[in-house]
């Protein structure tokens, strides 16, 4: 019997052996020390197309946009600053825990928003152009002869747009483990040989707040001032046995964790900030322009949860907000499962 003990023994080894070995070369299978036909080592992993980014307020700004627009509100021209990261929160690894792109947050928020906007935040091409222009340099037409005289780009007085608002602000607070529970269970007999079991639970809340500001861009003067916070949740689940079997050990666990994206919340609070100023800028009555069934607000060709913009040509039917929130447009598709090898 003990023979036989030892001929299961071995037959194990040599399974687990073999086992350990296909995992390595189907692992091996995928990465080459030397470059295919197509000139890389290895294929990326990952055929997700492209889809928009909305938050809860998306909708709500489109709505706003399409509102104003309907009834002639007109919208001033607004600019945004410097919204900055001021919680001063790192990563273990260096690098910010906050996105430090939240006055991009705020520009796409005013687009849906059908805003009108001017350029503040980045102008070192515009500055470059004008420098260049100021000096002669720099021709609108391409088929001019640049020694001729009066094909240089001319300079003109009042020819950029100012603001009438702009936004600026920055994010205050990150706190982390506002509160958190949990559970751990072990279950096992007393025979140090006998199957033992073991669960986790846990469950945390921390929260991210901003405070932003609308100024008069001509006087200074603080028109608005909001300041929201906005929780956030995470969970996670753990399981796993523990056993001996024929003289082996197995310990296997499994879990499964998610974390509420934080910078997506930095976005949602921005969102419902810029809803905010806009509304008041609009002089909209509030959400109740949404809520009415008789009207549809949520269908200009121009505004959607991506952004906004304005037509270069007369093709709104086939090139429009709507199309651009469609995750198929566009994207290759032949190395999908369905084989339908279109754009």
């Amino acid at each position: 019997m003990a023979s036989d003990m030892k001929k299961s023994n071995r037959r194990l080894r040599a399974i687990s052996l073999i086992a350990l070995a296909a995992g390595a070369m189907t692992l091996s299978a995928c990465v080459s020390p030397v470059a295919g036909p197509s000139g890389v080592y290895a294929k990326p992993i990952g055929n997700a197309p492209v889809t928009a980014n909305p938050t809860a307020y998306s909708d709500a700004l489109v709505c706003m946009g399409s509102y104003a627009r309907k009834h002639n509100l007109a919208s001033p021209r607004m600019a945004v600053g410097r919204i900055s990261d001021y919680t001063g929160k790192v990563e273990y690894e260096g690098g910010r825990k906050i996105t430090q792109g939240a006055s991009l947050m705020a520009m796409t928020a005013l687009a849906k928003s059908g805003a009108r906007q001017v350029e503040r935040f980045d102008t070192s091409v515009s500055e470059l152009e004008l420098k260049y222009a100021n000096n002669k340099l720099i021709t609108d037409n391409e088929t001019a002869n640049p020694t001729e005289a009066g094909d240089y780009r001319k300079i003109m007085a009042g020819q950029i747009a100012g603001s009438d608002f702009h936004i600026v602000g920055g994010i205050t607070e990150l706190n982390y483990n506002i509160r958190s529970s949990g559970i751990d269970a072990y279950v096992g007999d007393t025979d140090a040989q006998d199957t033992k079991g073991i669960v986790n639970g846990r469950l945390y809340v921390m929260n991210v707040a901003l405070d932003l500001r609308l100024v008069d861009t001509r006087t200074l003067e603080v028109v608005d001032v909001i300041s929201y916070q906005k929780q956030i949740i995470g969970r996670e689940i753990k399981a796993g046995v523990f056993d001996f079997f024929n003289g082996n050990i197995f310990d296997v666990s499994a879990g499964e964790g998610g974390l509420e994206p934080m910078q997506l919340a930095v976005r949602a609070l921005i969102e419902r900030a810029t809803l905010e100023f806009m509304a008041n800028l609009y002089g909209v009555s509030g959400p109740d322009i949404c809520l009415n069934p008789k009207d549809d607000f949520l269908n200009d060709a121009t505004l959607g949860k991506t952004g906004g913009f304005t037509p270069a040509y007369d093709n709104l039917e086939t090139n429009n907000a709507g199309t651009r929130e469609d995750p198929s447009r566009w994207h290759n598709t032949s190395n999908r499962s369905s084989g339908n090898g279109r754009y």
